[in-house]
């Protein structure tokens, strides 16, 4: 009788990790966006519902750069935060579909101080400088690291950011490569991480660095289809979706908002004299310019021809001007090739600049304004910047 009750709970337990990874692998199933994909992982390795963790990180491999980046974590702080969270979703009886339409309405609920925390670690790809999380990547193997043996990786940073007992670390792979890592703990309630813990994550896992892949390759082809192939700026097309966007975002939150609009000086003469392949790597240089010198959460795009356009998010016009005005100055002292033919010997850029809400309200204003700043700054003499 004893061993039918076994195998009778055996079989209940069995049932419901199989409901679990259905759900999440269901869920994972309804997007192509990379981050939602991450964001469903992680509240399938911590949701109640879910495999109950504590806390979760994401890492994915960037092969290009030789980097293992932090992209998301998801997880109180403190005991006390863990407490109120966890009250709230009992509350609200929130099951797995509830905590991951959340995040679709309002990606605000990843903006947590772990999360920005982990979003900022790089480690090397390489053992020796990588640590632990190199390692996962070159051996592929899930790896526990229990109360008696965590200590001897006492010295690697994730285990000195994270301050945890216990943690499990498991590969996400796409075609036997891994492409990721996924590390979960307990650190507030200190429940043992079990066999059948490890198991289910294994078994998400699986599922997860497929669905990581699917979404990598859906991102790298829209981006090819709103990149410009030349400068690999955003092109004119999406510029405008973009700045629609971004106008929408900054009427809803009341803030601010500019758009710059430049144009290189005297380009006719490259193409006219030395040809367009000439040009276009003059094109490039300045392209690759603008994108280094400019902040990470603007966007840079190609509006045509020799003609560039910056949306700046969260940006007053006096502070747009400054940052025009660097930009300006650095792309006057940059060395381009062949710029001696130019009249001054250097190849220098005009701008405009029109910002929301003084200046337009809706992208077609602002587009028409920055414009005729343009073409001001033009008139000027050139080498300036109009606003």
């Amino acid at each position: 009788m004893e061993e039918i009750n076994k195998s009778r709970e055996e079989l209940e337990r069995t049932k419901t990790e199989l409901s679990i990874l259905y759900e999440i692998s269901n869920a994972m199933r309804t997007t192509l966006k990379l981050d939602e994909i991450l964001y469903i992982i992680l509240t399938g390795v911590t949701a109640h519902t879910g495999l109950g963790f504590n806390r979760a990180i994401l890492f994915l491999v960037n092969e290009k750069e030789g980097l293992i980046e932090g992209r998301m974590g998801i997880g109180p702080d403190n005991a006390e935060e863990a407490n109120r969270i966890w009250n709230q979703i009992d509350q609200d009886r929130m099951d797995l579909d509830d905590l991951i339409n959340i995040y679709k309405v309002s990606e605000t609920v990843v903006e947590s101080r772990f999360n920005r925390q982990i979003r900022h670690l790089k480690f090397s790809l390489k053992e020796q400088t990588g640590g632990l999380l190199a390692l996962e990547v070159l051996e592929g193997m899930p790896l526990h690291l229990t109360r008696e043996t965590i200590g001897n990786y006492n010295n690697d940073p994730i285990i000195q950011i994270l301050d945890t007992e216990e943690l499990v670390v498991v590969p996400l792979k796409a075609k036997d490569k891994v492409n990721g890592i996924i590390l979960a703990d307990n650190f507030i309630t200190k429940n043992p991480i079990t066999k059948g813990n490890i198991r289910m994550l294994i078994m998400l896992a699986n599922q997860a660095g497929l669905a990581i892949e699917n979404a990598q390759l859906y991102e790298m082809t829209v981006m090819r289809a709103h990149t410009d192939p030349l400068t690999e700026l955003w092109n004119h097309g999406y510029f405008h979706h973009l700045l629609h966007v971004e106008l929408e975002k900054a009427k809803v939150r009341r803030i601010p908002l500019s758009l710059i609009m430049l144009d290189m000086d005297d380009f006719k003469i490259y193409n006219d004299t030395l040809g367009h392949q000439v040009g276009d790597k003059v094109l490039q240089e300045l392209a690759l310019l603008l994108k280094k010198q400019s902040r990470k959460m603007d966007f840079v795009c190609r509006y045509g021809g020799e003609e560039f356009t910056i949306i700046l998010p969260q940006t007053h016009k006096d502070e747009a001007l400054l940052i025009a005005e660097r930009l300006r100055q650095d792309i006057e002292k940059y060395p381009f090739i062949y710029r001696e033919i130019l009249p001054k010997k250097i190849l220098t850029i005009s701008g405009g600049i029109a910002s929301f809400p003084e200046n337009g309200t809706n992208p077609s204003e602002l587009i028409n304004y920055s414009d005729k700043a343009l073409y001001q700054a033009k008139n000027k003499g050139k080498n300036k910047i109009c606003s």
